[in-house]
């Protein structure tokens, strides 16, 4: 459905995007996240068609995107910045959206704003954010996607709506088998929601993998040891991260957790114990080994 090949993108002589390959199934929920100028919006930008990679190819639908109004078409689209024309009322934009996508409702509009609420009878300018990013979210179900692409699409939103506009997003999922490719520092809304999840780092994905298989391979175990815990504890295979909080050990290891608690239980343990890893722990711990080992997680 998506298929990023060895995409490279520059931008003012620098290099924003180093050889990304990425692919997103139909009907999947495909999560993208990273710290501020990673490269998020880019991607999502040569994503949409807005940008032209400099190597490397994107394809949704089987079909290059860029300059491809056929593809356009079965693409919604909700940026970080959502950019209408002010001055018209949103009932003027409704007769846009008719006139540029063939497949777009009114009926179906008027489905989602009972959920939404929106006045059409006034003005983009006088919208704060999270009203245009409501806005931009109703507009884009209307057209009846086959690919919905969201960069922060939650931003501005109070937590009602946030649930709100998640619910339907996963509505159109089980329903029209929509491929829903989003970006979010919200890794909470995320998780609920993908799929998959790949982490972009400087221009590079740095980890990319199926979000419980991420759950599987990263873990977090707390331990208290009735000695002295081994001294290079932090240099056995697999740590990601060690704590220490009085007598109680937090590490975070990544693959083989059934040998690394065998190798633990070879010392006198007073507490073995294995604790929850939110997304946004994973992301955090992940991020830390990537810039420790300076490679690609996956």
């Amino acid at each position: 459905m998506i298929e990023i090949n060895n995409v490279t993108k520059i931008l003012g002589g620098r290099e924003i995007l180093k050889d990304i390959n990425l692919g997103v199934t139909k009907g999947k929920v495909f999560g993208l996240i990273g710290e501020n100028g990673a490269g998020k919006t880019t991607l999502i930008k040569c994503l949409t068609g807005i940008f032209l990679p400099d190597q490397g190819s994107i394809k949704i639908l089987g079909e290059e995107v860029y300059d491809n109004l056929k593809v356009k078409e079965q693409i919604g689209y909700v940026a970080d910045q959502n950019k209408f024309f002010p001055d018209m009322k949103i009932k003027e934009l409704l007769r846009f959206y008719q006139f540029t996508y063939p497949k777009f409702s009114i009926d179906r509009f008027v489905q989602i704003n009972e959920i939404l609420e929106l006045d059409i009878q006034k003005s983009v300018k006088k919208l704060s954010k999270g009203m245009q990013t409501r806005l931009s979210l109703v507009l884009n179900l209307s057209i009846f996607p086959e690919v919905l692409i969201l960069d922060e699409p939650t931003s501005g939103l109070d937590p009602l709506v946030k649930r709100q506009i998640t619910n339907l997003l996963l509505e159109e999922v089980e329903k029209r088998g929509v491929t829903i490719f989003i970006s979010s520092h919200h890794l909470s809304d995320l998780e609920r929601i993908c799929d998959n999840i790949a982490i972009i780092r400087r221009g590079k994905i740095q980890y990319h993998n199926s979000l419980e298989a991420m759950k599987r391979n990263v873990r977090k175990l707390q331990v208290a040891f009735q000695e002295a815990a081994p001294s290079n504890l932090k240099e056995w295979p697999g740590v990601m991260a060690v704590e220490q909080l009085g007598k109680v050990y937090q590490l975070v290891i990544k693959d083989h957790v059934q040998e690394f608690e065998a190798k633990l239980q070879q010392y006198q343990l007073l507490l073995l114990e294995e604790v929850d890893l939110s997304l946004e722990d994973m992301y955090i711990y992940s991020a830390g080994e990537g810039l420790k080992n300076d490679k690609v997680l996956v």
